[in-house]
């Protein structure tokens, strides 16, 4: 299974929000069986971790917003088996640049599966800090904060970019509204570069919103994790519920800041 939205522990809060992270565990569904059936205990060898990316929400000032973020990751294995799996998690900036965000489990969506919150992010880019709460632990971890610095996108991109990077600009369209500018970026992977032995192909589709300095629709195909799409919906402009930026007075704070 698939684990979206950060840490569930709290010595694992320690992390950056312009790195906008998700993190997901891979248990294997073969070690479970061979435990079922031969009870020598063993070391749990194998598996591997992952970190899926999500889109990235600027401190941006003036610039108020609520939406939600679709999150659908799609897995082809070697067998032709599909792993589909969604969240859909709240996002919030006021006109301070203060930004909340929920982080929550991905999850197959056959309404079997709660997609939980397992972590909330406040960061205030005025007070210099960043909130990163458990709820089920309930507690949240305080930490200095500086907005990392933001440049817009440019319009278009005369020369290509380093590292065999191919972009092309796919016009302009509305979305929620809002109207965003694409852009699809090809890169290659030569062979030899991470171990493979053939090129590898990663595609990248934005459409960008410029009233608001995040992307709306973000696409990513890439072999070595499959597909990944992220799509804003009920995008609402304006300030947003000030009670989003708030902590709870049962929350346990553990200030890293001293």
């Amino acid at each position: 299974m698939l684990y979206a939205a950060g840490a569930s522990r709290v010595e694992e809060f320690m992390k950056r929000l312009c790195r906008v992270t998700v993190t997901l565990t891979i248990v294997g569904l073969a070690l479970v069986m061979a435990r079922a059936q031969n009870p020598v205990p063993r070391p749990p060898d194998g598996g591997s971790r992952e970190v899926l990316v999500s889109i990235l929400i600027p401190s941006l000032p003036n610039a108020p917003f609520s939406a939600t973020v679709n999150t659908e990751s799609v897995r082809l294995l070697p067998n032709g088996t599909h792993i589909t799996l969604k969240n859909h998690r709240a996002i919030a900036r006021d006109g301070a640049g203060r930004i909340f965000q929920e982080r929550r489990l991905l999850v197959p969506e056959d309404g079997k599966h709660e997609s939980i919150v397992t972590q909330i992010e406040i960061s205030d880019p005025v007070a210099h800090e960043l909130y990163i709460c458990v709820p089920r632990e309930g507690v949240c971890q305080v930490e200095f904060f500086d907005a990392p610095s933001f440049e817009p996108p440019p319009v278009a991109n005369p020369t290509p970019p380093p590292q065999r990077a191919i972009g092309d600009l796919l016009g302009k369209q509305t979305v929620e509204g809002l109207e965003t500018v694409g852009a699809r970026e090809t890169t290659v992977i030569p062979p030899g570069a991470i171990g493979n032995d053939s090129p590898i192909d990663v595609q990248r589709e934005y459409w960008y919103a410029p009233q608001l300095g995040i992307n709306l629709i973000s696409k990513l195909d890439d072999p070595r994790v499959g597909t990944q799409n992220f799509e804003l919906s009920d995008v609402r402009l304006g300030e947003p519920d000030k009670k989003l930026f708030k902590i709870s007075r049962e929350m346990k704070l553990i200030d890293l800041r001293k």
